[in-house]
């Protein structure tokens, strides 16, 4: 397959495009109507669509083609789906019935149409809308039906690698979540023999107040002056926040809460309380149990708390994991009808499991592992999405063009 860069352009009322290339209206095209109000059930397998993709399932179907496009009609007006074999479209859409086959390839009219941001086109309303009269008089781009199965051919391929590389983080997302069940309560353990790390099996339990755990593990008080000390976040006067970077940088509470990291926004030229590298941010209202590792000193509101290890006895690290494993329970530890928080008396009184600091490190080496290995594969979804991103913008424009025998 070669790729050129096109010279010879036209100038048309959608701007420039090449020479070969014509301007249709969408209705002469697609045949585009209207979807009907599904019947859902249980037990069905037939996917229903609606403006915002996949709604449902029904035993019943309205079209049976290789693909038909769905546009958002109310609501996520302008978004577009691609729906293959039998389907059902929901009222908030419209949908191809079939199409022009000597003008037009459905897969590059699909990703013609995700170009378009058909969106910027919906009725500014309290339920935005696309009309069907609308989409028929809607002029677009179109290459010769060579070149169209082309380009959709280059741009699935990338679109098949996002899917993958998908499959791939959603498997180890399941590993990760399998090791923490494992590695945190001791059923597997870890030690060294003869310069190696080895992992096997535990046998021996003890019954404690957190759920079993192995006999020379201990259940110990966050409190405990020798592990962490507890640091509940306080808000500076408002008039000391910014955008400048004048002081600390200021978190409120967990809204600028990564996977791992935070990345604040704001800063606060008279900090209270603060949070130095390495310290645990926990979110103490609502939404409660949040964590986030600090990667600086940083000043915090009175949403999140600080732990602050005694790394000498403790893997920062491994409470990480062991309170995004907890989650659950401590959103339950949240008080408060209408917005749920969690007290420093609450966050003393947590029983926590302490094995050897050896064990903590190498069960926290082990997770961090895997999480750098997710980040490494959305990094390597980022790349295909922009590749993506900047595939579309030059072959559906006819900026560069696709040589066809």
């Amino acid at each position: 397959m070669k790729l050129y860069r096109e010279t010879d352009f036209q100038e048309t009322e959608i701007g420039k495009v090449p020479k070969d290339w014509e301007v249709v209206r969408l209705g002469k095209i697609l045949n585009l109507k209207n979807g009907q109000r599904p019947k859902t059930s249980e037990t069905g397998k037939i996917p229903i669509y609606g403006a915002n993709g996949i709604m449902g399932y029904t035993n019943e179907f309205l079209v049976d083609n290789d693909f038909t496009i769905i546009i958002g009609r109310v609501g996520a007006s302008g978004e577009i789906h691609l729906g293959q074999g039998k389907i059902w479209i929901s009222d908030n859409a419209i949908y191809s019935e079939n199409y022009e086959k000597s003008a037009i390839y459905p897969l590059f009219a699909y990703y013609l149409l995700k170009s378009k941001e058909l969106s910027h086109f919906a009725s500014k309303t309290t339920h935005p809308i696309i009309t069907q009269t609308f989409l028929n008089h809607f002029p677009i781009q179109l290459p010769p039906l060579p070149e169209q199965q082309k380009i959709a051919e280059i741009l699935s391929t990338v679109d098949e690698a996002i899917q993958k590389t998908d499959e791939i983080i959603a498997k180890t997302e399941r590993l990760k979540k399998a090791l923490m069940n494992e590695l945190l309560t001791g059923r597997i353990r870890v030690r060294e023999e003869n310069g190696k790390l080895t992992f096997y099996t535990e046998t021996e339990f003890q019954e404690t107040e957190i759920g079993k755990i192995p006999k020379d593990w201990e259940v110990v008080k966050l409190d405990n002056k020798e592990l962490a000390e507890i640091i509940m976040g306080q808000s500076p006067q408002s008039s000391t926040y910014n955008r400048e970077g004048k002081g600390l940088p200021f978190l409120q509470g967990k809204m600028e809460f990564g996977d791992v990291y935070p990345s604040p926004i704001m800063y606060c030229s008279q900090p209270i309380k603060i949070a130095e590298p390495n310290d645990i941010l926990i979110s103490v209202r609502a939404p409660v149990g949040d964590v986030n590792v600090a990667p600086y000193k940083l000043c915090i509101g009175r949403g999140l708390a600080a732990i602050r290890f005694n790394l000498s006895r403790a893997s920062h690290w491994f409470y990480f994991y062991y309170f995004q494993k907890i989650k659950n329970f401590l959103e339950n530890l949240g008080k408060g009808s209408t917005f749920k928080a969690i007290t420093k008396e609450d966050l003393e009184n947590l029983k926590v499991p302490y094995p050897s600091l050896f064990e903590q490190q190498r069960i926290a080496d082990t997770l961090s592992t895997v999480n750098r290995t997710i980040e490494l594969y959305y990094k390597e979804k980022d790349v295909f999405k922009n590749l993506k991103m900047g595939l579309m913008d030059l072959l559906l424009t006819g900026k560069i063009r696709v040589k066809v025998n």
